[in-house]
């Protein structure tokens, strides 16, 4: 058994207004220190594949088809095999 953690933002060149109007709100509260904030979408997915190369591939399939705009956001993604408990 598998754990993906999956992270989908806006590429660079996008604009997030989302994260703009999060960083207008903190420099509100005082924290000018902080320069940029850009909001994304966070998936974990469990995965009962013996094959991590096998798993890439699913994952990558599906995030290229559903969870990601592929030409407005870019993802990233970690595989950790979950232990097994008896």
């Amino acid at each position: 058994m598998y754990n993906v953690k999956v992270y989908v933002t806006y590429k660079e060149s996008i604009l997030d207004p989302q994260g703009e109007a999060v960083r207008g709100a903190v420099h509100r509260m005082g924290f000018d220190e902080i320069e940029d904030i850009r909001i994304g979408k966070y998936f974990e997915i469990k995965v009962s594949s013996q094959e991590e190369r096998a798993i890439e591939e699913t994952i990558e399939t599906i995030c290229d088809k559903l969870l990601a705009n592929v030409v407005m956001e870019t993802y990233r993604y970690e595989i950790e095999k979950v232990k097994e408990t008896v």
